[in-house]
């Protein structure tokens, strides 16, 4: 195994929130675990969640209007592990947690109390993410601390690398 990059080693070391996104494309539903996500503007509000490109969540958000964000809780990172070092290609993550629907289909985690559903206004390809620019059209904070990355650790992704 070569040396990780500079770049690579100083990412490591940052600290910042984890999310969950659930997508749904007819009746087909998943979620993955995303570490590369940031609000981009106040006003007017916009976020941007970057999905793994060989995740079976983007091949659903990208034939979706719209995806649900949940900020992982502190107290959850066996959520967060599931969602993430699992693939929705052989595993129906949402049948080992608890969620129900929330209008337009999009599958909200029962755990997670601090979530927003976003309108794809763009999707923007980033190496091996995509971004999906989101305009938040419903919105719940549940005042809990999200879990942080480096709080969770490293989760081996589900998906093949």
């Amino acid at each position: 195994m070569t040396e990780p990059s500079t770049f690579a080693r100083l990412c490591a070391r940052l600290d910042h929130a984890m999310f969950i996104v659930t997508a749904r494309e007819g009746a087909q539903r998943d979620g993955c675990l995303v570490g590369f996500a940031t609000q981009c503007s106040i006003d007017p509000p916009r976020f941007l969640a970057c999905l793994s490109v060989r995740n079976r969540t983007w091949r659903l958000a990208r034939a979706s209007d719209a995806v649900l964000v949940h900020a992982v809780p502190a107290d959850a990172p066996d959520l967060a592990r599931l969602f993430g070092g699992q693939t929705g290609d052989e595993v129906d993550k949402l049948a080992r947690c608890a969620w129900r629907d929330r209008p337009g289909g999009l599958p909200l985690l029962d755990r997670a109390t601090s979530w927003f559903a976003g309108r794809i206004l763009e999707r923007i390809p980033l190496g091996d993410h995509v971004g999906v620019l989101l305009e938040p059209f419903a919105v719940n904070d549940g005042g809990e601390l999200a879990l942080s990355s480096r709080r969770l650790g490293h989760v081996e992704p589900g998906h093949a690398p």
